[in-house]
Order: C-alpha cells, then structure tokens, then sequence
C-alpha cells in the first residue's frame, strides 16, 4: 500500500506541477479537488480571492483514493494562496476530513514574495495532528528547487526514508 496521499487544488496548473513532482518523488498517491466552480480568467480569480476572505466555498466534489484518507501515514495537502490564505477548495478539503488525518504536511503556491507562512497555522485550525512539515514555493522563483528539495527532506525524515 502507498502510504502517502497528495491531495491539491490548483487554478492556474503552477501547484498541479508541483505536487506532481513531489508525488513523483515520494512514489505517492496523487488526487485533485474539485469544487465545479469556474475560477478561470480575470473573474475566476477574483471570485478566488473573495472566497477566501469570506472563507466561503462549494462543496468538494466526491474523489477517490486507494484507502480512506485516514489510513494513510502521511497526507500532503497542496493550495495556492489566495489572499493570503488557503485556497477555499483546500479549506473545505480541511474542514471536511482534517480530523481523519494521522499526519499532514503541507506545499502552498504563491505568486508573490510574500511567503505567506500564516496559512500553515491557518490550515493546522483544521488538522488536530498539526503538519510535520511545510513549504512555501513561488514557481519559477530561484530558490523553488531548493525548498521543494528541502521539503522532501523534511517528509522522507519523517518517513524514515533515505
């Protein structure tokens, strides 16, 4: 059985890819969230923003993973920041099944310098376990491959993997 689970959300494809290669690395599960509402274009993003300052959303739509999230050693749950705070599609995600959770870690996207570190403490309201690790990423950024590199130290520490 796998036993890490990435699950994400991503608007723009930037946190897609990323959570991509972190999957890729740790050989783990990957699943996308969905919540059906058109985020694209100029009125998507500010719909974006809106929702996460209300912290409104939909509802996720049903996904599926190999086992019940809460059999899974390690869930890392991946967002884009939306001013400056998780995405509400993550946030429902959160809300609905932090609880289950046996360990989190969490892989946020940004698009500016700000490296909105507040949003793990955000994400941690809904996640009893807390996260044993976290990253801030800014695609294209200098450092990115450096933190994602570092944030898959911090997990495969934690997995007890080399």
């Amino acid at each position: 059985m796998k036993d890490v689970l990435c699950m994400y959300y991503s608007r723009t494809g930037h946190t897609k890819r990323t959570m991509e290669e972190i999957a890729q690395a740790l050989d783990a599960e990957l699943v996308e969230l969905q919540d059906g509402v058109s985020r694209s274009g100029f009125g998507g993003w500010l719909r974006c923003g809106l929702d996460a300052m209300r912290r409104t959303t939909k509802p996720i739509r049903p996904f599926k993973t190999a086992h019940p999230v809460r059999d899974y050693r390690l869930v890392i749950v991946g967002s884009p920041v939306w001013a400056g705070r998780c995405s509400s599609v993550v946030r429902d995600f959160l809300k609905r099944y932090g609880k289950d959770l046996q360990n989190a870690a969490y892989v946020i996207t940004r698009g500016s310098e700000d490296r909105n570190e507040e949003v793990f403490e955000q994400m941690d309201l809904y996640t009893p376990c807390g996260h044993q690790a976290a990253v801030s990423l800014r695609t294209d950024s200098v450092g990115y491959a450096f933190w994602e590199e570092e944030f898959l130290r911090q997990v495969r520490d934690f997995l007890g993997q080399k």
